[in-house]
């Protein structure tokens, strides 16, 4: 499943749509280890609730344990995050680029999707990008996303199809030769050598 973001007049209409007639069969499917890949305004439906700029309290989905509070900066720009375990090189780093105002926060039984190499992830402050709970994804980083990260791709589908058939093992690994260059180019670019990275171009 994927639920993405938008601006607010869509995001309004969506609202809507899923509280009311969604909300329980979201649940449901995420308690029953659906994946789910929700980015932006999507990760933040996902939650308990938004408070948006005017101090209103707006009820979301609550299918995973965070909640998101406006915050006065817009945080826009290339973000970059690693992921503990992601068969991806280098170090299982992501690349993205976020564009949101909200400020999200994590509660109890709720992972963050990975840790801040570069960027602003959920809040620009506890140095953490997204969420995980189940097979649930949570992230603010756009567009691109799957396309530029050939190893979280992989990981969605193969839990997907390991849900689906209990026999399977992995899947063929494709040639992402221009991804990944792309991929470690960018982190080259962005994070250079702060953070030790090691990367040929």
């Amino acid at each position: 499943m994927f639920l993405g973001g938008g601006q607010n007049y869509e995001q309004d209409i969506l609202h809507n749509d899923l509280i009311e007639l969604k909300k329980e069969s979201i649940i449901e499917a995420v308690e029953n280890n659906v994946v789910f890949l929700c980015i932006c305004g999507g990760y933040q439906l996902m939650g308990k609730y938004y408070i948006a700029g005017n101090q209103k309290k707006i009820e979301c989905l609550g299918a995973v344990n965070h909640w998101t509070i406006s915050g006065e900066k817009r945080k826009t720009g290339n973000l970059i995050f690693s992921i503990e375990g992601l068969k991806q090189q280098p170090h299982g780093y992501v690349v993205g680029f976020e564009n949101h105002s909200g400020n999200t926060y994590l509660g109890d039984g709720v992972s963050p999707l990975g840790k801040v190499i570069y960027g602003f992830g959920n809040n620009g402050e506890d140095g953490y990008e997204g969420a995980r709970y189940k097979n649930v994804f949570c992230s603010y980083s756009h567009g691109s996303l799957l396309p530029k990260n050939p190893g979280l791709t992989d990981e969605l589908i193969s839990l997907a199809l390991k849900r689906k058939y209990k026999e399977f093992v992995s899947l063929q690994p494709l040639e992402d030769h221009l991804e990944t260059s792309a991929r470690e180019i960018l982190i080259k670019r962005f994070v250079g050598n702060k953070n030790q990275v090691n990367i040929p171009c």
